[in-house]
C-alpha cells in the first residue's frame, strides 16, 4: 500500500501521465457535480487514474506528503459535523443511537466477514469489513490505507453503496409523510479570515503527527479530526474551521487518485468476482437499517421519515439535505453522528478487536 503513496520521480513519462490525469479529473469532477452525481470528485479520480493505470499497465502514485495532506482534509471535514451539533442534544438520543449503530455496525461486520470467507485470497477480513461498514465512504479508503486493506477493493465497494443509497432515498423519502417542522440546522458557515485558512493548513499538515504521538489508530485522519474538534472549541464566535472548497476538491481527488492509480486487471477481475456477494449485502444493509426505524419512531416519538434518514447506511449530505427540506428534528442528526463516531472507533480499531476476537473464540 506505502507504494501508492512515494512521490514520483519527475519523469517526462510521469509528467505527461500526470499532465492527463489532472485535467481529466478536474473537468470530469465539475461536469458529475452538476449532473449531481455522488461523490463526483472522487469518482472522476478514479476513473481518470484508473484509465491511465490500466491503460499504461503502471500504477500511477501519489506524492506522500500531498496524499497525507489531504487524509487530514478529510479528517477536518468529518470532524466539522461534531463541532456544530450541541453536545447535550447527543447525549439525550445517546441510548438509541448506540443500539441502532450497534446493529447496523454488526451488520456491517458479519457481511464483511462473509465476504472475506466466500473469498479469503482476494478479501482479507480488513478489507471486509472496512467495505461493509456504513457510513463515512470518503474515510474508508484513507483508513484501509493506513491499516494495511485493499483500498482499492473498499474504495470501489463504498462508492458503489454510497450510489445506490443516494439515488435511493428521494425517491423512498418522497412516499413518506414529513413531520413538516424546523429542520435540525448542520450550517457551519462562518467568516472565512486568512488565520483560519492558514489554521486548516496547519492542522491538516500536523494532524497525523499528533495523531501518531497519540498512538491514535489511522494518525493521519483521526489526528486532524481531534485536533479540529479540539480547536473548535476556541476559536471565535462566527469562524469554523471548515476547509475551503478547493481544499475538499483536493482532498477528494487525492483519494480517488490513490484507489485509481492502483488498479489492474487483476484487481478489477478480484472486484467483479466479489459483484454479486457485495450488492447483496449492500442491499442487506439498507433493507436492515430501513427496518431498524420502525422501533427507532417509538422509542424516539419521531417519524418514519425521521427514523428512516436517521438509520440511512451513509450518503450523510444527502440525508442532511432531505432532513432541512422536510422539517426534521434533532434525532436524524444525532443518529447519524453517533453512528459515525462509532464507525470511526470500529475501523480505526479494526487490527486490534479481530485479534481480541481470534483470542477469544479460541478459548
Amino acid at each position: 500500500m506505502a507504494a501508492q503513496q512515494e512521490g514520483a520521480g519527475l519523469s517526462a513519462h510521469t509528467v505527461a501521465r500526470w499532465a492527463i490525469v489532472v485535467p481529466a479529473s478536474v473537468v470530469l469532477g465539475w461536469l458529475f457535480s452538476l449532473w449531481h452525481v455522488p461523490a463526483a470528485w472522487i469518482l472522476a479520480a478514479i476513473l481518470s487514474s484508473g484509465a491511465m493505470a490500466l491503460f499504461t499497465g503502471e500504477d500511477l502514485r501519489v506524492n506522500r506528503s500531498f496524499y497525507s495532506m489531504s487524509r487530514g482534509f478529510i479528517g477536518m471535514m468529518a470532524a466539522i459535523p461534531l463541532t456544530v451539533v450541541p453536545v447535550g442534544q447527543l447525549l439525550g438520543f445517546l441510548p438509541a443511537a448506540l443500539t441502532i449503530s450497534f446493529v447496523t455496525l454488526m451488520v456491517g461486520v458479519i457481511g464483511g466477514q462473509l465476504l472475506h470467507r466466500a473469498q479469503p485470497d482476494d478479501v482479507s477480513s480488513e478489507t471486509g469489513i472496512l467495505s461493509m461498514l456504513p457510513g463515512g465512504a470518503s474515510i474508508m479508503p484513507a483508513l484501509a490505507d493506513e491499516l494495511g486493506a485493499d483500498f482499492r477493493y473498499v474504495a470501489l465497494t463504498q462508492y458503489l453503496r454510497l450510489l445506490v443509497v443516494s439515488v435511493s432515498l428521494p425517491a423512498v423519502v418522497a412516499l413518506l409523510d414529513t413531520p413538516a417542522g424546523e429542520g435540525a440546522d448542520l450550517s457551519v458557515d462562518g467568516e472565512t479570515t486568512w488565520w483560519i485558512v492558514a489554521l486548516v493548513i496547519a492542522i491538516a499538515f500536523i494532524g497525523e503527527k499528533v495523531g501518531s504521538f497519540l498512538h491514535l489508530p489511522a494518525a493521519a485522519v483521526l489526528g486532524p479530526l481531534l485536533l479540529t474538534v479540539l480547536v473548535s472549541f476556541l476559536l471565535p464566535e462566527g469562524h469554523t474551521l471548515e476547509p475551503l472548497y478547493v481544499f475538499k476538491v483536493m482532498a477528494f481527488l487525492s483519494i480517488g487518485w490513490v484507489c485509481g492509480g492502483g488498479l489492474s486487471l487483476p484487481a478489477l477481475k478480484a472486484f467483479a468476482k466479489q459483484l454479486p456477494a457485495t450488492v447483496l449485502f449492500i442491499v442487506v444493509i439498507i433493507g436492515i437499517c430501513a427496518a431498524t426505524a420502525w422501533p427507532l419512531t417509538k422509542w424516539l416519538h419521531i417519524s418514519y421519515f425521521e427514523a428512516y434518514l436517521a438509520t440511512s447506511p451513509g450518503a450523510l449530505e444527502t440525508v442532511l439535505a432531505l432532513s432541512a427540506e422536510g422539517g426534521a428534528g434533532p434525532a436524524v442528526i444525532a443518529v447519524q453522528l453517533t453512528r459515525l463516531i462509532a464507525v470511526l472507533v470500529v475501523a480505526g480499531y479494526l487490527p486490534q478487536l479481530l485479534r481480541l476476537a481470534k483470542r477469544l473464540l479460541r478459548r
